[in-house]
């Protein structure tokens, strides 16, 4: 279940909120049909198509759910059972129809739903909700954790989100060609949350959800697609195949968390560095950056360029921290971004030793903004524990432990405390 839900979640709300119009019908549709098939599959079997079956039953949900709210039943019938899964039926023609592969029309709707999602007409903090919900298919509550809110105010920035749609008549749909450069930020910015999201889960008993890091991955591909030009656009999907590189061994075989420095580097995957080192090369500004110049570097290129040093490391004691301090002083230009100063820290520690480290570090906790974010005092004890100050060290971990959303992530600082004595 847990397989057909990271699988079939977003294709299936896109599905139906293109063909009602209605995102909370889509919602509780699809939420619907995946409880019918908690209910009916452990006794009936897996159906040949599940990606059908759930689909099928959601329409059949949903009808049921808009017959109830007085709409004209032959009218709502009509909307579902034309509604082919391909969308070419509905609306002019869309950008999205032209990208994407004969054989898999689901990523025309996902498309659609990125783009709106990110739409400029939304707050951004809207934008971030409704993407990870809709899109990503968590839960209030875990995205709520993840951006340190409480629950009920990010269950009203998602239902003020929809409301916003609605009442504005925001479109589903790709935007035509012209008004795709105005759009391209907003809609970056959600693919990189999906990935993010992917690379550090904010709650459960996995460390990655890889399956929200295919997804981010494949929609940056068709986002590229769309606009071949855009420098960002191809740097956010280098960052992305870099950093997905080394997904098969940032954990071991019982799941745990294994370090960037510990991690087997003959195991990367060299398809995708390769890739993302080459989409890097394509800018024009690249030979400029890597001289030291970056007059025209954004904030993806900049990520993806530390990515890009982690990868052209042959070992863990080659990565030129140097190098990614750079990196991190010209993003910090670029964004008052408290997470931004935060690996900036990690990356001065690891380039000028513990007490530097700690030392930046200690400038991002009085900030305050980070407060409840499990990764400062994780990254404090680490520092603590390599320059000898072991009870400090202790005591961090303690505090990073009480913090931390994921299993993985608790058992790491658990055998991190314990290796103290």
């Amino acid at each position: 279940m847990r397989t057909a839900f990271e699988g079939e979640w977003a294709r299936v709300v896109a599905t139906l909120i293109r063909a009602t119009g209605d995102w909370d019908v889509a919602e509780e549709a699809t939420a619907g049909a995946f409880e019918r098939a908690t209910e009916t599959w452990p006794r009936d079997g897996i159906p040949r198509n599940p990606g059908a079956w759930l689909t099928t039953t959601a329409r059949r949900v949903a009808l049921d759910r808009l017959r109830r709210r007085g709409v004209e039943a032959e009218k709502v019938r009509e909307w579902l059972m034309d509604a082919e899964a391909d969308g070419s039926n509905v609306g002019p023609a869309d950008p999205a129809d032209l990208v994407v592969a004969g054989d898999e029309p689901m990523w025309n709707d996902r498309l659609r739903l990125v783009f709106t999602c990110a739409h400029p007409a939304l707050p951004m903090e809207a934008r971030v909700a409704l993407t990870l919900r809709t899109v990503g298919g968590l839960e209030t509550r875990e995205i709520a954790r993840a951006f340190l809110v409480p629950e009920a105010t990010m269950s009203q920035r998602i239902v003020r989100a929809k409301q916003k749609i609605r009442n504005a008549g925001i479109p589903y749909r790709v935007p035509p060609a012209e008004a795709l450069p105005e759009r391209l930020g907003g809609v970056l910015a959600v693919v990189y949350l999906i990935a993010n999201e992917g690379y550090l889960a904010s709650s459960g008993d996995r460390l990655q959800r890889l399956d929200l890091a295919a997804e981010a991955i494949r929609l940056a591909r068709l986002v590229v697609s769309l606009m071949p030009d855009a420098d960002e656009a191809r740097a956010l999907l280098a960052m992305l195949l870099l950093q997905h590189s080394r997904a098969a061994t940032r954990v071991d075989a019982a799941g745990d968390l294994v370090t960037l420095a510990e991690q087997d580097r003959s195991r990367w995957d060299r398809g995708e560095i390769a890739e993302g080192l080459a989409l890097l090369d394509r800018s024009s500004g690249a030979a400029g950056v890597a001289a030291g110049r970056r007059p025209s570097a954004g904030a993806y290129r900049l990520q993806a360029e530390i990515q890009a040093v982690h990868a052209r490391a042959a070992t863990a004691a080659a990565t030129d921290w140097h190098a990614i301090v750079g990196c991190y002083d010209a993003l910090a230009s670029l964004t008052d971004s408290p997470f931004v100063r935060f690996n900036r820290a990690i990356a001065v520690g690891e380039a000028s030793g513990p007490e530097a480290g700690l030392a930046a570090l200690a400038a991002v906790e009085a900030e305050g903004r980070l407060a409840g974010y499990h990764l400062l005092p994780s990254a404090q004890a680490e520092f603590l524990r390599r320059a000898q100050r072991l009870d400090e060290a202790s005591a961090r971990y303690r505090d990073a432990i009480a913090l931390a959303p994921t299993a993985p992530e608790r058992r790491f600082l658990e055998r991190r405390l314990a290796d103290l004595g």
